[in-house]
């Protein structure tokens, strides 16, 4: 299949969607609404939803019933990059070639507009219920995205990587900042499709192991992108870790070797797939994208 033409026509159906959802730029207060939209549709890989997407096909459920579930994923990593970027946190000037939020519009709107984003996705994972989807079953991923993107996960993630600046830290430790800080929130996108499609529990177990597989071998490569990255294709500076002293793949094992360990943690992800049918090869193609890509 041509992955590229799947994503793009499901980053157009799901930028569609997030335009209809946010509310408009000329409403009071505009400042909040631009700079939520500003951020939102920033050039964002759309990875989060498409990959609920894809989960939803791969065990033939109508995807337009729960595309606001798609649109909140997409809301939530947004709001955790615009905090990211604060100086308090990273302090980055610069995200997918433009100013960060809190550059282009202060650094309080920048945490309103993040707070916003964050609360109004779950008004979005709460819509899908006039679509039909079954209550219990969405109780239950609005609870495995609410743990997965806080205390359980991404949160957590946040807080030990910086706690680990400036410091000598283990593989094991940098293992699970990042299955935290960047895998949680991409499993809780494969999960929370499964589990509103009904998938039983054999099948919600194999999808879980390849979206924790898929998380490890993106942040290798985001690590790796860091050092030998193009930056006008990565819209940011390239070593930027390195000038922050953030423990990487690449700074304790080095390029090759973590080359390497993405390549096996794509490859154990697509082994969790392998019983599944053809539906299932939007998952495959996109395991196998993320040891090649650019930004």
């Amino acid at each position: 299949m041509d992955i590229k033409k799947y994503f793009q026509e499901k980053t157009s159906l799901i930028n569609e969607q997030l335009d209809c959802l946010l509310p408009k730029p000329d409403l009071k207060p505009q400042i909040l609404h631009q700079a939520m939209r500003y951020s939102v549709f920033a050039g964002g890989k759309r990875l989060r939803p498409v990959l609920f997407l894809a989960t939803l096909e791969a065990l033939d459920y109508r995807e337009t019933d729960l595309l606001p579930f798609a649109c909140a994923l997409e809301l939530i990593h947004t709001y955790s990059l615009i905090h990211d970027d604060l100086p308090a946190m990273d302090n980055d000037d610069f995200r997918r070639g433009l100013l960060t939020c809190h550059k282009k519009f202060g650094e309080a709107q920048a945490i309103l507009a993040g707070d916003a984003l964050l609360t109004y996705s779950f008004n979005l994972m709460l819509a899908v219920r006039e679509k039909g989807a079954a209550p219990e079953r969405l109780l239950q991923a609005i609870d495995e995205v609410a743990s997965r993107a806080g205390l359980k996960g991404m949160i957590i993630g946040q807080v030990t990587d910086i706690e680990s600046e400036n410091k000598d830290i283990s593989l094991e430790e940098l293992k699970f900042i990042h299955r935290n800080k960047t895998g949680a929130l991409i499993c809780a996108a494969v999960r929370s499709a499964a589990i509103l499609s009904g998938a039983d529990e054999k099948t919600l177990e194999k999808l879980t192991g390849y979206a924790e597989n898929l998380g490890i071998a993106f942040q290798i490569t985001d690590d790796i992108l860091d050092v030998i990255g193009d930056e006008k294709k990565l819209g940011k500076p390239v070593g930027s870790d390195a000038k922050k002293r953030k423990a990487t793949y690449p700074s304790l094992l080095g390029l090759e070797k973590s080359r390497a360990l993405a390549e096996e943690a794509v490859n154990r992800a697509l082994w969790f797939l392998e019983d599944m049918t053809s539906s299932a090869d939007p998952l495959r193609e996109i395991g196998k994208t993320v040891l090649h890509r650019e930004a």
